[in-house]
């Protein structure tokens, strides 16, 4: 019996780990069990390897090291289904993808919109929209196709980007919401303190963050050796998922992992909660409550967008590693790389006025350039 891939195989006369996923995959077309329908690929995989015994001269060494990696994803579905999911996973890139060129277009366009506020909402909707690319369309390949590998740089290099924009979006959050504080609680030096020179620091510093603790994280992570095990218990290549296919101990690279995870999720939230703070303590010492609306809807998209994402990641990443389900996390990871990113556009064009009379205006033909 043998733990592979976070499922486990029995062989007849065959030590499923001594041979490399490349040899498998060239191998089984001629040697393969009918999949039933509904059947995980995990599954498969081990009925087609049952019913072949390999030629000893064309086995490769025991213990080699793993070049490849094949994702369960929905493997556990049935085709109808895959198909199903496909046509809804690509129906919300698409309307994310274009809400979010609509929401940079129309910033680019509306010198009313020329802010720091909306600039970095523009540098947001980019950033999600490199975020959603790394992960979402090869997830949709897989859906139509879930048998194909992907090698170890190509994991490394999906892991990477998916940190960074991911990590980025989260400081743009805080950016963001130290823009309403100044805006609110020190509205005479605003243009002093948000001015253009300032923006540009701003998210290049959330940039910076962002690849910093990307690179730290896919070098931690792809340092490890993966000598067996090389099916992904995701959908994309994720820090969890993968430690658990390392053939070594770990707990050095959780506690990186736990590290970031604060870094990248408490310390926000804690900086946005104390500016939130502030922020609602000045509006109720407002006089009149037609300002105390008007202050309010300032950052009313915003702390939407906040609970919204912060929400999801934090449940999957700051959650123990004793109560962590890969099933739960990949039914939440849908959630945060498909949904959240769609949300973000939605809530922004139609919780936010100036927004909504900027599309009017460009609708109506009348958009100022």
């Amino acid at each position: 019996m043998v733990k592979h891939g976070g499922f486990y195989q029995e062989q007849k006369g065959l030590n499923l780990p001594q041979y490399g996923l490349s040899y498998y995959l060239h191998i089984l077309p001629s040697h393969r069990v009918r999949q039933r329908e509904g059947e995980p690929a995990h599954f498969y995989l081990q009925q087609s390897l049952s019913s072949f015994r390999p030629r000893p001269s064309s086995v490769p060494k025991a213990n080699s090291t793993v070049t490849e990696f094949l994702f369960e994803g929905f493997s556990s579905f049935g085709w109808q289904h895959r198909i199903v999911f496909f046509v809804v996973f690509l129906t919300l890139y698409l309307l994310t993808l274009s809400g979010n060129v609509i929401i940079v277009t129309i910033i680019r366009l509306d010198h009313h919109l020329h802010t720091p506020m909306y600039f970095f909402l523009s540098i947001l909707s980019i950033s999600e929209t490199c975020y959603t690319v790394a992960i979402i369309l090869r997830m949709l390949s897989d859906l139509l196709s879930p048998h194909q590998c992907i090698a170890t740089q190509g994991c490394a290099t999906q892991l990477f980007f998916y940190l960074t924009f991911g990590i980025n979006d989260c400081f743009l959050l805080i950016v963001m919401g130290y823009d309403c504080y100044v805006a609110i609680c020190n509205p005479l030096r605003y243009s002093i303190i948000m001015s253009k020179r300032s923006c540009v620091y701003l998210a290049s510093g959330s940039l910076g963050i962002g690849l910093s603790m990307a690179i730290v994280q896919v070098t931690s992570v792809f340092g490890l050796p993966f000598c067996d095990a090389f099916i992904i218990s995701h959908f994309f290549c994720d820090v969890r998922p993968l430690l658990k296919l390392a053939c070594t101990d770990t707990t050095v690279n959780e506690i990186i992992n736990f590290v970031v995870s604060v870094c990248v999720l408490i310390l926000p939230m804690g900086l946005v909660f104390i500016s939130y703070v502030l922020i609602i303590s000045t509006i109720l010492k407002i006089a009149s409550a037609e300002g105390r609306k008007k202050a309010f809807a300032t950052c009313a998209s915003h702390l939407t967008v906040v609970i919204i994402h912060y929400g999801c990641t934090s449940i999957i990443y700051l959650k123990p590693k004793s109560q962590s389900s890969l099933g739960q996390d990949r039914l939440l990871s849908v959630i945060y790389t498909v949904i959240t990113p769609l949300l973000n556009p939605v809530v922004y064009s139609l919780r936010n006025k100036e927004v909504k009379d900027a599309l009017c205006r460009a609708v109506g033909g009348k958009l100022p350039l």
